[in-house]
């Protein structure tokens, strides 16, 4: 078996794909369209972070918002506060997200089933209401970026959208290799065995809280690494907009709807839900009252009626 992810670029059905793509903007010089793009693979790499905790191990979590916010107030704390760049505070973000990760694994993870899911909506809440109540980083008024000199330096551009485009790109791709590369691993074989029996992959000898602590430290390190590039995308972050319990449950159900577990499954999702989401929201205004999200919960219940794989177990069922 190929062992080398970057192999997998010279496929047809992947390396079409994304050559397709990354030309899609040239398309349209419409900038609401680049920002549907940005967002589509801003949540497809958020969907496949989670992926290795929720979909791989099984181990679903609905507290990502908490790592994803981390994230994004790292960025913009260091680089407004200590002149900073964002790259240096992206990187530290994810650090600290790693950090907080295995300081809420090693209680959590004690825990099984609906129990550790409840267990992360708390710690997401706990989070946000840190964060509201915390003078350093403005708390409910939220924290503007500075205004600082376009370029790639400081991460910053104001008249066009194609610099985030590319750089969200790369970081949807680097995580989809990683996922392609983790999915055919001894680490993958462990994930899965620990997500079919916790008691039989443990009886095999595999030490299930190690690898549990593994997948959740690397799926908050790549959700860190996109909320740093949101905040520097948006130019402007509150609790609400980065650790809200909406952006756990969204990441959640893109995965699901896709197909937890699978490699192509967050991409489906994302492709979904993001499209919906952003022109219901031109298109009705402030009339439209979460159609977006009414239709995306029904068409979680038809999947998961219908097809409990998700959009992913279609592609099984063709031979795809």
């Amino acid at each position: 078996m190929e062992t080398n992810s970057l192999a997998l670029l010279k496929k047809p059905t992947i390396l079409i794909p994304l050559l397709a793509l990354f030309v899609l903007p040239w398309t349209s010089t419409n900038i609401h369209f680049h920002h549907v793009l940005i967002m589509f693979m801003l949540f497809a790499t958020l969907s496949q972070a989670w992926n290795f905790i929720g979909g791989f191990a099984g181990q679903v979590s609905f507290g990502h918002a908490t790592f994803f916010g981390i994230g994004a107030y790292a960025s913009l704390v260091l680089l407004k506060r200590y002149d900073l760049s964002p790259w240096v505070g992206m990187l530290i973000g994810g650090g600290v997200s790693v950090v907080v990760a295995v300081i809420i694994g090693y209680p959590v993870f004690k825990l099984k089933g609906h129990y550790f899911a409840i267990s992360t909506f708390a710690v997401a809440e706990i989070f946000e209401r840190l964060f509201n109540n915390w003078d350093y980083v403005e708390g409910a008024i939220g924290l503007p970026a500075p205004v600082l000199p376009e370029g790639l330096i400081n991460f910053m551009w104001y008249k066009t959208k194609m610099p985030y485009f590319y750089i969200a790109f790369v970081l949807f791709v680097l995580v989809l290799l990683l996922a392609c590369k983790i999915d055919r691993s001894k680490m993958g074989f462990y994930f899965r065995a620990i997500k079919q029996s916790h008691e039989a992959a443990e009886g095999l000898g595999i030490d299930t809280t190690q690898y549990k602590m593994l997948a959740m430290g690397v799926s908050a390190f790549f959700t860190a690494i996109c909320g740093a590039f949101y905040a520097q995308y948006i130019l402007y972050i509150d609790p609400p907009s980065v650790l809200s319990l909406d952006i756990s449950i969204k990441i959640v159900l893109i995965a699901v709807l896709g197909g937890a577990g699978t490699i192509i499954g967050p991409i489906l999702g994302a492709a979904i839900l993001i499209p919906l989401s952003e022109y219901s929201r031109i298109f009705l205004g402030g009339t439209g009252k979460g159609l977006d999200l009414i239709v995306f919960g029904a068409l979680i219940l038809i999947i998961s009626v219908f097809q409990p794989q998700g959009m992913a177990g279609f592609f099984k069922k063709t031979g795809k």
